[in-house]
């Protein structure tokens, strides 16, 4: 028994330089990102820092106490310049991904806590695609791909979906970056804001029914990268519920 008390600690020790190597590797990956879109981010955040401490060092110096705003300055910089680092990282993120056949379906999987995307269900040779999500708005239908092209698709899976769960609210969305659709980074949020209808248990039941008659075929691959912590099917194209 004694032995047993005495691992564990030394257990969790071990365990804790792993987790910190984890994090520093993947806060380097997403600097190497945001970097990537933004060439001048590593002069932008030193600006952030030297400016907000500048402006708390001066405040100092009005009241006659210039040391005490001097680590305060630098920290108050230091967090203004993470709120702007992730503000670019979240971005570099979805223009990573932008215009890839997918990339939709990777925002909406994303996306945690009761929201249910099944990717691709119609596509066509043009890879514009409709992607459902199961949530408590009902189902939402998100397209992407060009306005022209994608209406019809959008159309014909709203029928489908309005005969098989009835009373169900259906809402269909653009994504895209033409006008009237949703572009990728202000899609989780579009989502977010739809009006909440149905109950936990009822988002349960209904895509377990969209599961169980859910069609074998291939299925449209998601883009992979980095995501920050929101009809009538065309001529010759496939379609899978």
């Amino acid at each position: 028994m004694a032995r047993k008390s005495t691992s564990k600690p030394a257990e969790k020790a071990a365990k804790q330089p792993g987790k910190v190597r984890t994090f520093f590797k993947q806060f380097a990956e997403t600097y190497r990102l945001a970097a990537k879109h933004d060439r001048l981010l590593t002069l932008k955040l030193i600006a952030i820092i030297a400016v907000v401490w500048a402006l708390l060092m001066g405040v100092g110096i009005l009241i006659n106490l210039p040391y005490l705003f001097l680590l305060p300055g630098f920290l108050f910089g230091v967090l203004a310049a993470t709120i702007y680092f992730g503000r670019r990282a979240e971005r570099a993120a979805y223009l990573s991904i932008e215009g890839q056949p997918g990339a939709a379906a990777a925002v909406l999987q994303a996306m945690r806590g009761g929201w249910f995307t099944k990717p691709a269900i119609a596509f066509n040779r043009q890879q514009d695609c409709v992607h459902r999500v199961v949530c408590r708005a009902g189902v939402v239908l998100v397209s992407e791909g060009p306005a022209s092209r994608v209406a019809t698709m959008l159309e014909a899976e709203e029928r489908k979906v309005s005969r098989f769960a009835q009373g169900i609210s259906v809402t269909c969305i653009q994504s895209g970056n033409e006008p009237g659709q949703v572009p990728l980074r202000a899609l989780q949020k579009r989502l977010k804001k739809l009006p909440q209808a149905l109950k936990p248990a009822q988002v349960t039941q209904l895509r377990r029914k969209f599961d169980a008659i859910a069609a074998a075929g291939p299925a449209m691959p998601v883009p992979k990268g980095p995501m920050p912590r929101n009809a009538r099917e065309a001529r010759g194209g496939r379609r899978g519920m």
